[in-house]
Parts: structure tokens; sequence; C-alpha cells
């Protein structure tokens, strides 16, 4: 009768999983009708059929159920066998995931000098997005920015920097307007600039000495780099993570213009399994000793950068 058809018994075990023909399409991303073509495959090679029709309505017969339950096993076995041969062969290189501010403010600013440190550490650097799960299979270390310290089995969590946000802009808007600000309206006047929404300056502005409700317009950005990036440009003033512009603070580049913070209970954690091969597992705690050896390290030339 030759080899059972795996991609059609795959659509079968889809099907019989999420409890519709629909829902497995969308989840293998191919038509109904490819998965009515893929159970009929099946049905055939069988030589019976595997659901009890009633109009539109399917329901699984009972030896479809044993079917389906034992293809859940071997798929979720050769799925485990594949990863655990993939993770054999990728070698020693060390994999850290960043969230983007992280990776672009702090990490690859100070990455050459861990290089210099330790030579023979292979790293790899990648995004970690806000709020999207991360694969802990393929990622060994992980700088995200979390409310709460986050919780996950075979990871550990570590506070790492502090989350709250202070007021900064270029020094040159500053000039054109005569100088730093002394209120709070004049603040609202230098223009304001959102990292996502208004919420954060409405939060920075509860105790504000001005009565201006309509200062909180301006430019909104879903990215903490292209925030940064119009705060450098002269575009208005930003709420920054003080962590996170701490270079462009100690270089002049940006100038903070009120001591006030504010925070939104979000911190910056680094996340690092627990159950990683051997070599690879000394190499992250060597990675996460030098990160939290340089928390408190200013970047090379940071005073003098232009």
């Amino acid at each position: 009768m030759g080899t059972p058809p795996l991609n059609a018994l795959r659509t079968f075990e889809a099907v019989a999983r999420l409890g519709s023909f629909r829902a497995a399409a969308e989840a293998l991303c191919v038509t109904q009708s490819a998965v009515s073509h893929q159970i009929r495959n099946v049905e055939d090679w069988l030589g019976q059929p595997l659901f009890e029709r009633e109009g539109n309505r399917t329901r699984l017969l009972p030896h479809a159920l044993e079917l389906a339950h034992s293809l859940s096993l071997s798929f979720t076995e050769i799925e485990a066998a594949c990863q655990r041969t993939r993770t054999h062969n990728s070698g020693q290189t060390l994999v850290i995931a960043a969230i983007p501010s992280v990776a672009m403010c702090w990490l690859i600013p100070r990455l050459s000098r861990f290089r210099a440190a330790h030579p023979d550490i292979e790293t790899r650097i990648l995004y970690a997005l806000h709020g999207q799960k991360i694969n802990f299979q393929d990622v060994h270390l992980a700088f995200v920015f979390s409310q709460g310290k986050p919780t996950l089995t075979t990871v550990k969590s570590e506070f790492f920097l502090a989350g709250q946000s202070v007021p900064v802009c270029s020094p040159a808007l500053l000039e054109s307007r005569g100088g730093p600000p002394e209120t709070d309206e004049d603040i609202l006047r230098l223009g304001l600039l959102h990292d996502g929404d208004a919420s954060g300056w409405k939060n920075w502005m509860q105790r504000r000495d001005t009565t201006d409700a309509a200062g909180f317009g301006g430019a909104t950005f879903e990215d903490f780099n292209l925030l940064r990036a119009a705060a450098l440009s002269g575009q208005g003033v930003a709420l920054c993570p003080s962590a996170m512009v701490e270079s462009d603070l100690t270089s002049g580049r940006l100038v903070q213009v009120s001591d006030r913070m504010t925070t939104d209970g979000f911190d910056y954690y680094l996340l690092s399994i627990t159950s990683a091969r051997q070599k690879v597992g000394q190499q992250a705690q060597v990675f996460r000793d030098w990160a939290m050896a340089e928390r408190g390290q200013a970047l090379p030339g940071a005073a003098n950068a232009d």
C-alpha cells in the first residue's frame, strides 16, 4: 500500500485538534478546500471514513479519535527530536535578544568591550519585540521591558535597569527658545513628543504649574528609537527612560529640562535560560555577569561625543 500520506495525516491531526476544517486551514495557512482534499486523501488511503457527515457538520468517528490522539503524540515527539537536533547543531553561538531601545542605546555601543574581554565567545544579537513571546529554545538571554518581574519556566529573571523617564531635548532647541525652561508651561511651549500616546506626558504633568490643557499636542512615535531621534534633531521635548539616554546626556547631545521623573511601573529585566547545554550555559553566565557589571559604566568617549 506504500507509505502513509504524512502531509495529509498532519492536516487531519490539525482538524481533530482544532475542531474544524476552517481552523485547521488558518493554522496551516492553506484553503479549506485544500484541507478537504487532504482529508479525502487520508480516507482513501485508510479505506474508510474518518468523519460522520451531517450536512455541513462533521464529527470524528471513534477510530478517528484514536488515530488523532496517536498522531498528536507522534508529531509532538518528531518536533521535539528535530528541535534537539537543531539545538545540537547550532554550534556554540550565544544568542541574545534585546528590545530595540536596549539594543541600540545600551547593548550594541558596549558590545565591543565584551568581545574584547571574551574573544572566544561568539554572539548573535536579535530583536525581542515588546509584548511578543520570546522562544527560549533559540535564545539564551534576553533584555525586556516589563511591568513587574517576568515569571517563566526554566528562565531566570533579574532586575536590570530602572524604567523611569525624564524630559529631555536638544541643546539647540533650548538655544533657539532663549534658554532652559523655568516652568512646566515653558516646557509645553517647547513642544511635546509622545511615545505611543500622550499618557506619559499627562502623568508627568499631574503636578504641573500650568493650566494650558491644550499643551498635550505634538508628534507621536511608535518606537522609542524614533522618539529619541526626534528629540536629538530638535523637534521637541521627549520623556525618555534615563537609562536609555544616559550617554546622550553625558555627551551633551540631549539636556534634561526637569528633575521630575515619571514611571508607569515598567522596568528593564535580564532573562537568562537555566536549561542550556553546559558550554552555552557557561557562556550565558559570563555574559550575564558582564552585563550586570556594565550597568554603572559609562560608554568610552561619551563625554567627548559630537
